[in-house]
């Protein structure tokens, strides 16, 4: 009997030891992905505002609410399952796919550089007058959500690359967390800087002195940051969009855009000295952007060529 208690316990500690190394194994490999996308995630934040911003202020939380509602559905439900199986099934198509993403990606962003170049509106936009507003928001958190989408896929794709050794059990719970972490900090920022004007006129009308010189600044602040977030959210869907399909060509055995890539970041870093590090990421991250911003403004040209056919025709 004693040697049976011993035996038992033996296992229960074998078992242990192996959850509590599992939990390890989860623990770091959320810690990388994390890291890893951390790029992707700067994105995001930078992207969302955009599609809250010029609605009245009761409806700012619940457009964002909204949004990451649809953020976490596209992780959890829709990306995290095609994730396991594309790693287990069929791991060579999940280049062309990110690449595909990243060309809608560059896509979006050539876009807006057309509208600024051009002073073209492609769709309704926030200056338009808005004749019904609930159709108006929904369109709005759609359109956000399908942006998200491409980016929660380069993310669950950044998370897999660094946990696609470990078990599906241990895939599945990174991605998972990953997933909701990034998701909560992402549009917990956006929430954050969409309602800057309401806190800084809440601290207009505050007794304290210093209260309300802060108000007054978050409140001429807020245009200029939304200005800002706007022309980065435009850049970092060139360079995302780009960056993907440089680094899915170079994986498909087209490695020239990728050499002119690292080519551009060597040559900047050692140009630059103690700035090296900084200027040669910005050296390549411009040749990213060029890449996407080129091959985004043909696929919106060919776009633009086939609606105005298409109107024609009817």
């Amino acid at each position: 009997m004693p040697s049976g208690l011993v035996a038992l316990l033996d296992d229960v500690s074998v078992i242990a030891r192996a959850a509590a190394a599992s939990l390890d194994d989860v623990g770091a490999g959320v810690a990388k992905a994390g890291s890893k996308a951390a790029g992707v995630v700067i994105d995001d934040a930078a992207v969302t505002p955009g599609y809250v911003t010029g609605f009245t202020p009761d409806r700012e939380l619940p457009i964002i609410w909204k949004i990451t509602k649809g953020s976490l559905f596209n992780k959890l439900i829709i990306l995290l399952p095609i994730a396991l199986l594309l790693s287990a099934f069929l791991p060579m198509a999940i280049t062309p796919i990110l690449m595909v993403g990243g060309l809608y990606l560059a896509f979006e962003g050539a876009e807006k550089v057309l509208e600024k170049l051009s002073g073209a509106k492609h769709g309704e936009t926030l200056e338009d007058p808005v004749e019904d507003v609930a159709a108006f928001e929904k369109s709005r958190v759609s359109g956000a959500v399908r942006t998200d989408l491409i980016l929660s896929a380069e993310i669950m794709a950044i998370a897999l690359g660094q946990v696609g050794d470990k078990t599906i059990f241990i895939q599945a719970v990174a991605l998972a967390l990953v997933g909701i972490v990034i998701t909560v900090a992402v549009y917990g920022t956006v929430a954050l800087i969409v309602k800057m004007d309401d806190v800084g006129l809440h601290l207009t009308k505050k007794a304290s002195a210093a209260a309300q010189a802060t108000g007054r600044f978050l409140l001429k602040a807020m245009p200029v940051v939304l200005k800002v977030l706007g022309t980065v959210g435009t850049v970092a869907m060139l360079w995302v969009g780009g960056d993907i399909i440089v680094h899915g060509l170079e994986g498909l055995g087209v490695p020239q855009p990728a050499h002119v890539s690292h080519v551009v970041h060597d040559t900047v870093a050692e140009a630059a000295g103690p700035l090296g590090p900084v200027a040669g990421w910005l050296g390549k991250t411009l040749v990213s952007a060029i890449v996407g911003l080129v091959l985004g403004g043909i696929v919106a040209t060919i776009v633009h060529i086939v609606a105005k056919a298409r109107g024609k025709a009817h």
